[in-house]
């Protein structure tokens, strides 16, 4: 069940407003599987996927831009909401080894991989952008006082263990989940304190450029 219909379920809404918000969670679905498996798909093809008529889509989304948006904001606030989960941890290692569990298995960051630069983020997005942030710099700076992670590790590193997990895609979904925790398990073990690693650590900004509109 998605976020909405959960929403819809609490709340008990009556009549055509809970089918509107069933509906929404359809086609938010529909749009995840669709737009990951081709950016460049037309927006008639979530309308048929979710099993709803596309004006019903269009209604709630007027435009393929504003459904693309909607649904790298709903990624962004899942990984947000994680990572407020893991800091709830008192041991900072273990919460951020259980924050990149839980993001790997929701396949979150697939969404920023194969979307980024499809639309325009808008204003509204902004807060959770300055909250995954500032977030991330927490999570790090925890599990670097818990004296287990490696020193040069920074907040974007996470970007680039998670990217590499949302790179495997098999065929069976089943098999595609077990190789991303056996690859996140490698990358763990690669963050603890031993050795040294190879190039300097991301830098701020350094893939912004993903976000530009695609030509």
């Amino acid at each position: 069940m998605s976020k909405t219909q959960e929403v819809a379920a609490r709340k008990g809404l009556p009549g055509r407003k809970a089918q509107a918000a069933r509906n929404d969670g359809l086609i938010l679905e529909a749009a995840r599987a669709v737009f990951l498996a081709d950016a460049n798909a037309p927006i008639a093809a979530v309308a048929e996927r979710a099993g709803v008529g596309i004006s019903a889509l269009y209604r709630r989304y007027p435009s393929k831009e504003v459904l693309l948006r909607t649904l790298c904001h709903e990624g962004l606030r899942r990984y947000n909401a994680e990572a407020d989960a893991a800091l709830e941890n008192p041991d900072g290692w273990r919460g951020l080894v259980g924050f990149l569990e839980r993001v790997v298995d929701a396949d979150v960051h697939s969404l920023a991989v194969h979307l980024a630069g499809t639309f325009t983020p808008d204003d509204a997005m902004w807060p959770d952008v300055v909250h995954a942030g500032e977030v991330n710099e927490e999570l790090i700076r925890r599990a670097h006082d818990s004296g287990r992670l490696r020193a040069e590790v920074n907040p974007l590193d996470l970007g680039l263990i998670l990217e590499a997990c949302s790179a495997i895609a098999m065929p069976d979904a089943e098999r595609t989940a077990q190789l991303r925790r056996r690859t996140l398990a490698l990358l763990v073990a690669g963050l603890e304190v031993e050795g040294d690693l190879p190039g300097p650590p991301p830098e701020p900004g350094e893939f912004a450029w993903r976000w530009q509109p695609r030509g």
